[in-house]
């Protein structure tokens, strides 16, 4: 068995997990009604797990693709599988004898090309007559417009009545399906279930249930150029179980995830309201603590000034009485002022100083 292909999101690689597991698996089993003792082609069949599949009941089956890398993976990985050949080619020009097959399965084939009625042309052209198409492709509506979603590997994705008119002009008999990943509560018989039924509620009125599946994800079309061949095997309500539950275990393991980050989140929330009121009291003492210290710089400033003043006045003062004994020091200290001393001693004058 070769290695396994690297899943990139343009097809189908056995193993991925989530809700393409169960749309791509389903939609074989679904097929395989119509494949049982048949001559099969696969077109798009990528890794090859579905051709396989449709082996197990069919009487050949062809697998086709026009990836080099698939088709080799899918020889090496199924070539034990005595009934299912594998051929590298483009869906619009399949090197296949006409009429060489009573069934024809290509799902998500479509929205991949551009060339969509050369390749309906070719499925016609190898198909019996009475032969059976089986296909799926995006319901435009559902897939991309309310998901506001763009699959970088689809080309022309189709509505409803643009589908109902690529397939009809060539195989004017159709049988219409839709596909939606969900969970179910199934209820069927312990030996298996030989017809269906279902039963589909909203969530605010469970007590009203319709008979059909209001908006597929996708469309699956059975369609053959003769009414009988679609008559001779009718499909009930088909569903999927998934007995390992692993699906379900693996949602449930989102959902404590889920939980687990939003009590983290809670947490961290609660953390950051306490740093913010921690911060906010910080600010406000900062707050206080500025406007007391701008208050104690205005007291100091204004102490400050107040003393400056009182010095120079001392210092004006001291200076003025410095003065006036510098100038009875320079009056005494001429001849004249001793030639009177004598005179003022005896009170003959009166001394100015």
């Amino acid at each position: 068995m070769s290695d396994a292909l690297e899943f990139t999101g343009e097809r189908f690689i056995p193993g991925t997990q989530g809700e393409i597991w169960l749309e791509h698996w389903h939609r074989y089993h679904f097929a395989a009604r119509w494949a049982a003792g048949k001559r099969v082609l696969d077109v798009a069949c990528g890794e090859g797990y579905g051709s396989a599949a449709l082996a197990r009941v069919a009487r050949s089956v062809v697998g086709l693709d026009v990836s080099p890398a698939a088709v080799a993976h899918a020889r090496a990985t199924y070539g034990g599988v005595a009934n299912a050949s594998f051929v590298e080619a483009s869906c619009t020009r399949m090197p296949l004898g006409d009429r060489a097959f009573d069934t024809v399965v290509s799902f998500e084939t479509l929205e991949h090309i551009e060339a969509q009625e050369a390749f309906l042309d070719e499925v016609a052209r190898v198909l019996e007559p009475d032969g059976v198409l089986v296909l799926s492709c995006p319901n435009k509506v559902e897939y991309s417009d309310k998901r506001d979603y763009r699959n970088e590997f689809h080309v022309k994705e189709l509505y409803r009545e643009e589908l109902a008119r690529l397939v009809g002009a060539r195989f004017p008999e159709l049988a219409w399906y839709g596909q939606r990943p969900s969970f179910f509560s199934v209820i069927a018989p312990e030996r298996g279930a030989a017809a269906g039924e279902l039963f589909e509620v909203a969530g605010d009125a469970p007590a009203q249930a319709a008979g059909a599946l209001a908006s597929p994800l996708y469309f699956l079309l059975v369609a053959s150029r003769r009414r009988e061949s679609l008559a001779a095997q009718p499909a009930p309500v088909s569903v999927l179980a998934d007995r390992d539950e692993w699906i379900q275990r693996d949602y449930a393991k989102v959902i404590r995830e889920l939980e687990q980050a939003a009590a983290r989140i809670t947490a961290l929330e609660a953390h950051v309201a306490e740093r913010d009121r921690v911060i906010a009291n910080l600010e406000r003492d900062i707050a206080t603590l500025n406007a007391s210290r701008r208050a104690a710089d205005a007291a100091h400033a204004a102490e400050v000034a107040a003393l400056a003043a009182t010095l120079h006045a001392e210092v004006s003062a001291r200076d003025a009485l410095i003065d006036a004994k510098q100038h009875e020091i320079d009056r005494r200290g001429g001849l004249r002022w001793w030639l009177r001393l004598p005179l003022y001693r005896f009170g003959l004058l009166k001394s100015r100083g």
